[in-house]
Order: structure tokens, then sequence, then C-alpha cells
């Protein structure tokens, strides 16, 4: 048994509907009585139930080391959604995998079942840290790799900050989501980098490429309303290609 309707039809305990006898049928699934009623040959089909198969890929990138003010980085919220959701998936009996990237795939756990495989997930990520050198990710190439992996249809979840590749990125979720997967997208991001609280002139850090900006007060509204835009590119990307966004 399992959680979720299957596309096929198969012969198990949930009977769905009869169908016309064809030749070749398996004689034993003919229902008799109703051939006694009608003097019509039909076959009983019976609903399959499948397990869904998930991968989960988390961004590991210099980007989300950021902590902001609260002293909580983007990594360390990543984390506990990952590990939310793999509780979550695996404990209702579906396959759970996990993708950890930057400049390219670091490590890889395909999607699979049990309480042991599970526990590989949650320390994977238990260990995961952001590579501490400077070095833009390539998420658009790491997404693909880890969804042409996928064996079959399922869920793919990208957790992420979303600042590398936007176009290489949305192309990629884009591909998955007509390939079939159902695709979901956390972005994850600090109150910080929506308010730009600064109030006064600061030297801001790019924590992948190293580049500093000395910037004052007069930059936040030019700077809110550039990240207001971002966010709506991405909430726009993700309607307009049916995938679940969750800021």
């Amino acid at each position: 048994s399992g959680l979720h309707d299957s596309p096929f039809h198969g012969y198990s305990a949930e009977f769905s509907q009869y169908r016309h006898y064809r030749p070749g049928d398996d004689l034993k699934y003919i229902d008799w009585k109703l051939f006694a009623r009608t003097d019509r040959l039909y076959t009983k089909q019976y609903r399959e139930t499948t397990n869904l198969g998930a991968q989960i890929l988390v961004d590991a990138s210099q980007s989300m080391a950021f902590q902001g003010r609260t002293g909580a980085a983007k990594l360390d919220c990543a984390r506990m959604v990952a590990a939310a959701l793999a509780y979550l998936i695996a404990g209702q009996g579906d396959a759970v995998g996990l993708a950890i990237y930057d400049e390219s795939i670091r490590q890889y756990l395909p999607s699979r079942t049990g309480q042991s495989h599970l526990r590989g997930v949650l320390t994977a990520l238990a260990k995961m840290r952001t590579p501490g050198t400077l070095g833009t990710s390539s998420p658009s190439r790491s997404l693909r790799q880890s969804v042409d992996l996928l064996t079959r249809r399922g869920v793919v979840i990208l957790i992420s900050d979303l600042y590398d590749d936007e176009d290489g990125v949305e192309s990629e979720l884009r591909r998955a989501a007509r390939m079939g997967h159902e695709v979901a997208v956390f972005h994850v991001l600090t109150r910080d980098e929506l308010e730009f609280p600064f109030g006064s002139e600061v030297e801001l850090e790019d924590l992948e490429s190293g580049r500093r900006l000395l910037t004052g007060s007069a930059a936040g509204a030019h700077y809110r309303h550039a990240f207001a835009e971002f966010l709506e590119r991405w909430h726009a990307r993700c309607a307009r290609d049916r995938i679940d966004y969750t800021r």
C-alpha cells in the first residue's frame, strides 16, 4: 500500500474497475459471476499504489553562509528545511535523496526508502558546510545532473538563495516540470537581505567573488527596489511553470 495513486493499473488488493476481456488477458481475473449474469466477459482491474521518489537539492555555495544580524546563516535554515522534509517523506514510506552542490555536486545520495538511508541523509546535512573559498556555484548544471539521475517521475525540491545563474536555473526547473516531475522551490533569505537596514555608510563584501563596495543609506531605496524585482521575477517564473514557490 502507499499514499499515492499510480497512473498504472495492476492486480493488487484495491478494486478499480471492470474492463472488457481482450484476447491474451489472464483468465483468472475474469469475473465469472458477472459473465453468468450478462453473458459477456469482463476482467477485474485493480489500482496499484506506488512509492514517491523525491530528490532534495541544497545550495551550499559561499553566499549561503551569510548570517545577517540574527546570527543564523542561510545554510542553517536550508539544513533544517531539508532535514524536516526528508524526515516527513521517509516517514510516510517514500524514497528521499539528497544532492549538495556549490561549484558542482559535492555529495549525492540517491532516492531510497528506509530509516538507515534517512540517517545517512540527516548525517550528510549535519556535516554540510560552505566551501569557505571564493567562487560562484553552478546550480543549473547540478540541477540537471540531479534530475537526470532520477530513474522515474518524482518530486524535485530546490533549497537555495537563487542568486546564481537565474536563467539557467529557471530553464532546468522548467525542464524538470516538463519531464513530469513535481517541482518545488524554497527561497532562503535573511531579513537583512530583504530590508537593507544599514542607515549609514557601510562596506559590503560579496562572499563569492570577494568584491567590495562602499555604500550608504542613499543606496537603500535602489537596493530594495531591485531586490523586490528579483523576488517578483522568481515568483512569476514559478507560477508560469506551475512550480511551488515558498520564501
